[in-house]
């Protein structure tokens, strides 16, 4: 099933500095003022690759992507980047606590290449929807680099733990380590024995793998290689660098995507008379509305909370589910049309608030902050439960997709711990 490989990364040298000043989020979580704030860090940070800045005398808008592809080489000339002296698979530990619960927890990872394979093969299950001009940034600077410069996510089955023990037990050495901003204990560890990289290889050799974070860059991937046509034999373009991480690993935390607008087309009481006819409103303050829903979900109750300006809140709860999960126009499926985040998009924005695209929807992990935006001025919060893991398998097996933004795997794979070029395959 999936071809996984190891391969001979490229990663930072001493003398580049602390990996707290060279590492960084993945380029799709970061704001434009965040990017700037890695890149003034250190002028090898990894955001100068990533997200190359543009300048006011660029010829065209592409020229940023020949400069993030001169930059790389001149960092390998430097030393800057060195490459690794032998394959390796690398194990990746992150040791983190869910934000506003504290309970620290380790999730474990191997980072090695994977075959890219077209979705329809059902070797590699994607359950979230993309947006298209994202696709095509990451493929200019795939191309200009022809570099995998950050590391996607996935999952596999693993429902003994048998794997994630052998990858947790695999003999490792030259250990790096650093401490990310959202204080999470970011450690990398080569693993370049041959028999344990085979005995990790042929532990996954018959697994599907599930796209649990980075869609947009395994598309791309795909497209680089299909726009190459046909060759024989294995060839570079057709792996990418993937974070593998077995379902059963204690610390895989799925968090909640809470969606903020900033204009709702109805007025006030057309939309509580649209709510108040398939949910029961519990008038609560603002500061209480994730706890309310969280509660209710663990009573298995379908809830939202709705977050209004000046501390007012309420608790959304489905009279009755079944009457609404009807309502998802479409011929979904079941699983597909009772997830939280279709009925939020497609039941409550879509018909109830003739809420139209996502340009006036902002999102956010933090549900602190969706209801400081909505004190700040936008026009609503709506806080939700967070999918489960056993969801995305099914959605994906399905050969379905959810709403962009239904899943957020925390924490996020950290860019510049490795790197990977296709001229050293």
């Amino acid at each position: 099933m999936a071809v996984i490989r190891p391969f001979q990364g490229l990663r930072y040298s001493v003398e580049a500095g602390a990996l707290n000043t060279l590492t960084a989020p993945p380029y799709d979580v970061l704001s434009d003022e965040q990017r700037d704030g890695y890149a003034v860090r250190n002028e090898y940070n990894v955001v100068h690759l990533t997200l190359p800045e543009s300048k006011p005398d660029d010829r065209s808008k592409f020229v940023k992507y020949a400069r993030s592809a001169a930059l790389l080489s001149e960092w390998r000339r430097q030393g800057t980047l060195l490459l690794e002296n032998k394959p390796a698979i690398y194990r990746y530990e992150q040791r983190f606590s869910v934000p506003h619960i504290g309970e620290e927890l380790v999730r474990t990872s191997i980072i090695a290449l994977l075959k890219t394979e077209p979705y329809e093969k059902g070797v590699v299950l994607p359950h979230e929807q993309t947006f298209p001009k994202h696709k095509e940034d990451r493929l200019r600077i795939l191309e200009a680099t022809r570099a995998h410069l950050e590391c996607i996510f996935g999952l596999f089955e693993d429902p003994s733990a048998h794997i994630h023990d052998a990858i947790v037990k695999a003999p490792s050495e030259g250990a790096v380590e650093t401490v990310s901003d959202d204080g999470t204990t970011q450690r990398l560890e080569p693993i370049t024995d041959p028999e344990a990289i085979s005995h990790l290889v042929g532990l996954l050799e018959d697994k599907k793998v599930w796209i649990a974070d980075g869609h947009h860059r395994y598309e791309t991937a795909c497209t680089f290689r299909a726009n190459l046509g046909e060759r024989d034999g294995l060839i570079a373009e057709d792996f990418m660098m993937m974070a593998f991480s077995s379902m059963s690993d204690p610390g895989l935390v799925l968090l909640p995507t809470h969606r903020v607008l900033t204009d709702i087309p109805v007025d006030r009481d057309t939309m509580f008379s649209r709510l108040e006819e398939h949910f029961n409103l519990k008038e609560t303050h603002n500061s209480r509305l994730m706890e309310s829903i969280e509660l209710e979900a663990r009573s298995g109750r379908t809830a939202f909370g709705l977050a209004l300006e000046g501390g007012d809140g309420y608790v959304l709860e489905a009279k009755d589910p079944a009457i609404l999960h009807k309502l998802v126009p479409g011929d979904a499926s079941d699983d597909l049309k009772k997830l939280d985040v279709t009925v939020l998009h497609s039941i409550i924005l879509e018909q109830m608030l003739e809420v139209k695209g996502l340009d006036s929807i902002k999102y956010t992990r933090d549900s602190h902050e969706a209801v400081m935006w909505v004190n700040e001025g936008a026009k609503a919060a709506f806080l939700m439960n967070p999918p489960t893991v056993d969801d995305m398998k099914r959605i994906a097996l399905g050969g379905e997709k959810m709403p962009q933004k239904s899943t957020y795997y925390f924490p996020k794979i950290l860019s510049g711990l490795v790197l990977w070029s296709l001229n050293d395959f």
